[in-house]
C-alpha cells in the first residue's frame, strides 16, 4: 500500500546512490580471477571419465545458473512496468543491472556452439552414433541439428539483448530527463516484451538442457526453468540490494518494507517451482510412458536419488517454512540470508537436471573430481558474472533517480 500523498518522502541522497568504491575495484580480479578458475574447472572436468562431455555439462551448469538469474531479472523488469508498480521502484535498478550482463551471457555462449558444431557427442546425446541410429532420429532431426540450433540461440539473444537494451536504456534516460512519457512507453512495450520472453525462455530451456536427453520430452520444462528463473533472480536481488546497504548505500531509499515484499515474493516463488516440479513428475508418473520415465529414472538412481529429496526438504520445505512468519520477512538481514541460501539451492538444482546426463553410472559425485570441475566452473562462472554486474553499476545510481513513481516506492509500506 502506498501512502505518499500523507507520508513526507525525504529526498534521495545522490551521494548514497553511487555503487560503493570497494565493490567498483572488484570487478577487475572477478572477472580475470573468475576466468582462470572457470578454465581450470573445464580442464579438471576434462578429465573425468566421461572427458569433454563431462566438462561441457559443467559448464553447462554454471553457465546456466547465470543464465537464468539475468532472465529471471529481466522478466522482474518488464513486469514491473506491465503492472505499473510502485513498491519496486527502488530495487527495479539492481534487476536491471543483472538483467544487463545478458550481453555477456551471449559472449559465454560460444563454447556450447562450438561443441555443437564440433558434433559427436561432445555435449548433446542428440548428436551420437547411438542416437542417430534410432528411427525416431529422423524425425528429430528437422529440429536438432547444429544449423536449426545455432539459429534459435541467436534469435533468443538477439531478443534478449534487444530488451535488455530497450527497457535499461529508457531507464537511464529517464534518470536524466525525468520524462514521464518514458514511463509510459515502457509500460506499453512490456507487455509484447513479456511474450517475446516467454516465447524465448522456453526455446531455452527445451534447446540446451531438455535437449541434452532427446529422448525426454515435457511441456511444462520450460516453465520449470521460468520458475527456478525468477526465484533466483529475486534471491539475486535481495541479496545485492543488502549488500550495497551494508556498504553504505541506498539505507534510507530501501526500508525493511521492500525487503518484505521481496521475501513474499521469494515465499510465493519457492512455492511455484515446488508445484511446477511436482506437477510435471505426478504427469510423467502416472502416465508411466517409458521414453517419459527415462528422464526422472536416472534422478532417482546411482545416488542421484538423495539429491532429489534434498531439492524436495531444503529447495521447498525449509525456505517454505522459514519465510512464512511475518516477523521474520521484516527482517533485512534474515531475508538476506534465506535468499543467498536459495541462490545455492538453485545451483543445486540445475545441477541435478542437467549432470545426469553425463553419465549413468557417475552419479552427483561424478567420481570424485567431476564434482570439484561442476564447483570450480560455478564459482568461476558466478566471478565472471559478478565482476561485469560491478562494473557496468559503477556508471549509473543504484535506484531510477526520477522514476516519476519513485515516491511512492520511498513511502511504501505494507498493510
Amino acid at each position: 500500500m502506498s501512502h505518499s500523498e500523507s507520508i513526507k518522502v525525504k529526498a534521495p541522497n545522490h551521494d548514497s546512490l553511487q555503487l560503493p568504491a570497494s565493490l567498483a575495484k572488484l570487478s577487475v580480479p572477478l572477472l580475470g580471477g573468475g576466468a582462470v578458475v572457470l578454465l581450470i574447472g573445464w580442464a579438471i572436468g576434462a578429465t573425468a571419465m566421461e572427458g569433454v562431455r563431462y566438462a561441457m555439462l559443467a559448464y553447462l551448469s554454471a553457465y546456466m545458473f547465470c543464465l537464468t538469474i539475468s532472465l529471471g531479472a529481466l522478466f522482474f523488469v518488464l513486469i514491473q512496468h506491465l503492472s505499473r508498480a510502485g513498491w519496486s521502484t527502488t530495487v527495479r535498478r539492481t534487476a536491471e543491472l543483472l538483467a544487463k550482463a545478458l550481453p555477456l551471457m551471449g559472449v559465454l555462449f560460444v563454447p556450447i556452439l562450438i561443441a555443437v558444431w564440433v558434433g559427436g557427442e561432445t555435449m548433446y546425446a542428440w548428436q551420437g552414433e547411438e542416437f542417430m541410429s534410432m528411427e525416431v532420429a529422423k524425425a528429430k532431426a528437422l529440429y536438432l541439428n547444429p544449423l536449426f540450433f545455432t539459429a534459435r540461440a541467436v534469435f533468443c539473444f538477439l531478443c534478449w539483448v534487444g530488451l535488455v537494451r530497450y527497457f535499461c536504456g529508457q531507464s537511464r534516460r529517464q534518470d536524466e530527463t525525468g520524462e514521464i512519457s518514458i514511463s509510459e512507453k515502457m509500460q506499453f512495450w512490456s507487455g509484447p516484451g513479456v511474450i517475446l520472453f516467454s516465447l524465448t525462455t522456453s526455446i531455452a530451456a527445451f534447446d540446451w538442457v531438455m535437449s541434452l536427453a532427446p529422448l525426454w520430452f515435457s511441456t511444462m520444462f520450460g516453465v520449470y526453468i521460468f520458475a527456478g528463473s525468477i526465484l533466483s533472480a529475486i534471491a539475486s536481488i535481495t541479496v545485492l540490494v543488502y549488500w550495497f546497504q551494508s556498504s553504505g548505500k541506498v539505507r534510507d531509499e530501501i526500508t525493511v518494507e521492500h525487503y518484505h515484499d521481496l521475501a513474499k515474493l521469494t515465499f510465493g516463488f519457492i512455492v511455484f517451482w515446488a508445484y511446477i516440479s511436482f506437477s510435471q513428475y505426478l504427469l510423467i508418473w502416472y502416465a508411466n510412458i517409458p521414453e517419459e520415465t527415462e528422464w526422472f529414472f536416472y534422478r532417482q538412481s546411482h545416488g542421484w536419488g538423495a539429491v532429489s529429496v534434498v531439492l524436495v526438504l531444503l529447495h521447498w520445505l525449509l525456505p517454505f517454512l522459514a519465510l512464512m512468519s511475518r516477523n521474520l520477512r521484516r527482517k533485512p538481514g534474515w531475508v538476506a540470508g534465506w535468499a543467498l541460501y536459495v541462490i545455492v539451492l538453485h545451483f543445486v538444482d540445475l545441477f541435478w537436471a542437467i549432470m545426469p546426463q553425463a553419465s549413468e553410472t557417475l552419479g552427483p559425485s561424478g567420481g570424485g573430481i567431476g564434482i570439484v570441475s561442476v564447483l570450480l566452473c560455478g564459482l568461476g562462472m558466478l566471478g565472471l558474472y559478478l565482476g561485469s554486474i560491478f562494473k557496468m553499476a559503477a556508471d549509473v545510481p543504484l535506484i531510477p533517480a526520477r522514476d516519476p513513481r519513485l515516491v511512492e516506492s520511498l513511502a511504501f509500506e505494507n498493510v
